[in-house]
């Protein structure tokens, strides 16, 4: 009777959560994504390969594909260059560094050097002077409107959040002449200033949802053990929190570095940084766009580096958020 009533029960299937793709779908899946990482990185492939042409060739239509290399684009870049006549040129003593033999065969001569080192510098200070400033800001405020009960602390980071909504253009006005006043126009300081305030809304609510995450559990036996609010914050919850804070400070240098409005309506000579600097490279008869080019390739490394330093942490915060109860 126990084997009739054994046949009678049905056996169990084996339940699966997650259902193995087809190859074919594996091949698709994998074609597209391909297709779009080629998409995405081709305009930048264009952007080094121009800065290796010379003038015509990067203005040549159809566009070039093969073409000789050259270091021309470089050179504009780094030099201001005057054009001479050829007897001039000729009664010149020979040239002692390859890239003065290469501006002599266009017939000109270097002047001195051109303003993009310190732009550049500029660019470096300012962006991860408010990253910083940002992020440590961020992350003090971030732990207590996630371990303290303030009041009004909905309210308080809706309030925070809208500095992002209004578009620049909306407060360019009150913050040129609030500057101008304060003799911060065309500062590094001011520039730092104004950036951390408006990544600042970022990183709360970036940091705030990372904070959330890791139990209170953690610092209450810490406090327990004797240490005080700060040795906790330093010694457990921001070791935790390292995934986030990298993630924020990827997203705010990146808002950072490519600001332009702001870099316009107050910047002109002394802090003046790369992307406004970038358009107006201007060689002989018109745009350089080798020079362009040239510009842009460097001034998308520090942030492709950033990135590439900090993407073990980047990628873990995406996974797996924080530590989780």
């Amino acid at each position: 009777m126990t084997a009739a009533v054994a046949k009678s029960v049905p056996a169990k299937s084996t339940a699966h959560s997650i259902v193995e793709a087809s190859p074919r779908a594996k091949a698709v899946a994998s074609g597209l994504v391909i297709l779009y990482a080629v998409i995405t990185i081709l305009p930048l492939l264009w952007i080094v390969a121009t800065a290796f042409k010379s003038q015509s060739d990067a203005i040549a239509y159809p566009p070039k594909v093969i073409f000789e290399p050259t270091l021309e684009g470089y050179v504009n870049l780094f030099t201001v260059r005057t054009r001479q006549t050829p007897d001039f040129i000729a009664k010149l003593p020979p040239p002692e560094t390859w890239y003065d033999k290469l501006v002599r065969q266009r017939d000109m001569v270097i002047a001195g050097p051109s303003k993009v080192v310190p732009r550049f510098v500029n660019s470096l200070i300012i962006g991860f002077g408010s990253t910083f400033l940002a992020v440590f800001l961020g992350t003090l405020a971030a732990y207590a409107f996630s371990r303290f009960r303030i009041p009004l602390a909905d309210d308080l980071l809706f309030f925070i959040l809208s500095t992002r909504i209004m578009p620049p253009v909306a407060v360019a006005i009150p913050i040129y002449l609030m500057y101008r006043q304060l003799n911060l126009t065309d500062t590094r300081l001011g520039m730092i200033l104004l950036y951390t305030a408006v990544n600042v809304s970022l990183a709360v609510w970036l940091l705030k949802g990372f904070i959330d995450e890791i139990p209170r559990e953690y610092e209450e036996a810490a406090l327990v053990d004797g240490y005080t609010r700060l040795q906790a914050l330093r010694k457990v919850v921001l070791p935790q929190a390292v995934t986030g804070i990298a993630a924020t400070a990827i997203f705010c240098l990146i808002f950072s570095w490519n600001e332009y409005a702001f870099a316009v309506l107050l910047t002109s000579g002394e802090a003046q940084t790369m992307p406004p600097f970038i358009p107006f490279i201007i060689g002989e008869g018109g745009q350089d766009w080798p020079a362009v080019a040239a510009a842009t390739t460097l001034f998308v490394v520090p942030i492709v580096l950033f990135t590439v330093l900090l993407r073990k942490h980047l990628l873990r915060g995406i996974t797996f958020g924080a530590v989780r109860k």
